[in-house]
């Protein structure tokens, strides 16, 4: 199939890329490299440097690349910022969205898949979530990933486009070539990772007083090449008709803690830990349920165990110490 990937140049497009080529897909990637890396491109896929809201080079990307099918990754994606800058959530998350959706339509490309995000369920009652669970997000990046599955049932309704969107929290991990390269970085792993690698000077636990069983929060984390496989086999599944997938991890998750104590175990290195107070609206628990996208796909992430994921990450750490750059 001839699959554009918007955001592809970025930290899990760039693995799903690699995915989809491993797949015999050809890929087109559509990336404006504003936070995504063009060394993290696979040099078998097409690079075309663009921004979502550029209607005409999108346009022609789909065409000259008789793209049959979208994954799209593009968004903004950091929960604090979007609360102080909500306008640039809804102009690259949504009003580009929207913009992807009319070029589809202008092309005649039918078939899409969503990276969305489990924030569209805000602070949820019980654990672990559900696809049937109430969405209320608590912040505009989870808003913004909400308004635009909401944009894909009425674009399905009235043009026939055919959807997939995978909700889930924290991709972790890298592969050989593709890691993550983020500025600045917000996510716990690499952060924790940087901290061994002496590149950070400790690391900041928000909060150890949580109901949970070590006072930290609890998260799911999954290896970005599940992630991957689980874009690819919705993509597969469209024929059947539109859905929503949450993916999760697969079990109870992992505190802060188990994720320090991990790390030091894989790096055999001392990993400084500060404990702050409490950041606004963090829940103590937030795991997904992958029930459904398991029994409907049969989704069977291969990579789950932290150690594991947390050893791919420092070893591309380690092989890339800058970086991409």
């Amino acid at each position: 199939m001839r699959v554009l990937v918007t955001g592809g140049a970025g930290y899990i497009g760039s693995v799903l890329v690699e995915e989809l080529l491993r797949d015999g897909h050809r890929v087109t990637v559509y990336d404006s490299l504003y936070k995504g890396h063009a060394a993290a491109v696979a040099p078998e896929a097409t690079l075309v440097r663009a921004d979502l809201a550029d209607g005409a080079a999108l346009r022609q990307a789909l065409g000259d690349n008789e793209i049959e099918a979208v994954i799209h990754m593009a968004a903004d994606s950091l929960v604090g910022e979007s609360v102080v800058d909500p306008a640039k959530y809804y102009r690259n998350n949504l009003v580009a969205g929207l913009a992807l959706l009319d070029a589809l339509r202008d092309r005649g490309v039918e078939r899409l898949v969503f990276s969305s995000t489990a924030a569209v369920y805000g602070e949820p009652a019980k654990q672990p979530i559900e696809e049937t669970d109430p969405t209320a997000p608590t912040n505009p990046y989870g808003e913004t990933k909400l308004a635009f599955e909401h944009a894909l049932a009425w674009y399905e309704r009235a043009y026939g486009l055919r959807y997939a969107s995978l909700r889930y929290f924290n991709a972790a991990g890298a592969t050989e070539r593709c890691g993550e390269d983020h500025d600045p970085e917000t996510h716990l792993i690499p952060l924790v990772l940087q901290a061994a690698a002496g590149q950070r000077p400790e690391v900041t636990i928000y909060g150890a007083d949580y109901p949970t069983p070590d006072g930290t929060c609890i998260r799911d984390y999954i290896h970005v090449v599940d992630l991957a496989r689980a874009h690819i086999l919705a993509l597969g599944s469209l024929e059947r008709g539109s859905q929503v997938y949450n993916l999760g991890c697969g079990g109870a998750g992992y505190s802060v803690r188990q994720v320090i104590d991990v790390a030091r175990q894989v790096t055999g290195r001392d990993i400084p830990v500060r404990v702050g107070p409490r950041r606004p609206g963090d829940p103590a628990v937030l795991v997904a349920s992958s029930a459904r996208i398991q029994r409907e796909l049969g989704w069977q992430p291969t990579r789950q165990d932290l150690g594991a994921i947390v050893a791919s990450a420092w070893a591309w750490m380690q092989a890339h110490p800058t970086g991409y750059r």
